[in-house]
């Protein structure tokens, strides 16, 4: 505690002055009542009276402030210091803890914002692989969150700590990458599978139509003798549609002998086919071509009796019986 000295010792200055005035007016009265014969005179018992009050008043004045100006003592001063200490040290720690809650929020927040690319990703890739794999998109809806429910069973006081959604966070983290690099590798594998299923020759070469002539050996139509026949014979319309059963690249526009106007497609895994007979050509050399395009339309270019499209399949430059890809569909 600290105590402004120089205002008290004015304060007792200004008793002492008024206690003075007070007691030389007691003394200017007359005083009533017997005398006393002190050193033969005699004296009124009152001054007596008047000087025992005055050096009592001193004596009272005197110890209060010697009371109020006393030191403080060591102790209590050591005492107030270690407050002071234990006050700053209290500051510091708060404003520590503040600024680690700070870069804690920080850092949940671009946890946050990387598990929800994550999971921004994981839908884009899941609605990707139900494409892929023709699965029915009602069933597997990634616009919309899993179901859940049942009964709720409060844990401990039913709050969650920082450190707990950190762990929690850290887990989920965890889990949606291991997510996103299996299903990194089955989009790999069924894009191979598609591509591959795409590349490979399927269905029939027309819109509509009939097999008239099989794969193998058969009575040639113009000279009746034993041949073989490395294809199969789609019977149709003049201007009927001619579609590609497979993806793939044109290496072949144009007429051939025997063959008329023919187109040859390479898929790009060892098949070739074969279009032959048409009546106008689609497409040219060097053009893309997917599975179920209009190449061509069906004629009688070429040897032939009537409209219809010869089909070949070759298999790394071998002839194979078309029938077994017509059937399989698309």
């Amino acid at each position: 505690m600290k105590l402004n000295l120089s205002s008290l010792l004015a304060s007792g200055k200004n008793y002492l002055r008024t206690l003075s005035g007070n007691t030389r007016e007691l003394l200017a009265k007359p005083v009533m009542g017997s005398r006393m014969r002190v050193g033969g005179k005699r004296v009124s018992p009152g001054i007596y009276r008047v000087g025992a009050v005055i050096l009592l008043c001193v004596a009272i004045s005197m110890f209060i402030i010697g009371r109020w100006t006393a030191p403080t003592p060591v102790s209590v001063q050591q005492t107030l210091a270690d407050l002071e200490l234990e006050i700053a040290w209290q500051q510091q720690m708060l404003e520590r803890l503040s600024r680690d809650q700070d870069r804690n929020i920080n850092a949940l927040a671009v946890r946050l914002a990387e598990l929800k690319a994550a999971s921004t990703r994981l839908d884009a890739l899941g609605e990707r692989l139900v494409q892929l794999g023709k699965l029915d998109p009602g069933e597997f809806d990634f616009s919309q969150s899993p179901p859940v429910g049942g009964p709720e069973r409060i844990i401990s006081d039913g709050h969650s700590t920082v450190t707990d959604i950190s762990q929690a966070t850290d887990r989920l983290s965890l889990t949606l990458r291991g997510q996103l690099l299996r299903l990194d590798a089955l989009q790999l594998l069924l894009l191979d599978r598609n591509l591959e299923t795409e590349r490979t020759p399927a269905g029939w070469p027309v819109s509509s139509g009939w097999i008239s002539s099989g794969f193998g050996e058969r009575n040639d139509p113009f000279t009746g003798k034993r041949t073989r026949h490395d294809g199969l014979d789609f019977a149709g319309t003049r201007g009927s549609e001619v579609l590609c059963v497979a993806s793939g690249v044109v290496i072949w526009a144009g007429g051939k002998q025997g063959y008329g106007k023919t187109l040859e497609i390479e898929h790009g895994n060892g098949y070739v086919t074969r279009y032959a007979h048409n009546e106008e050509l689609m497409v040219t050399a060097g053009d893309r071509v997917s599975a179920g395009q209009l190449i061509a339309k069906m004629g009688t270019t070429g040897r032939a009796s009537s409209p219809h499209v010869h089909f070949e399949v070759l298999y790394k430059g071998e002839a194979v019986n078309p029938y077994q890809f017509v059937k399989q569909g698309r």
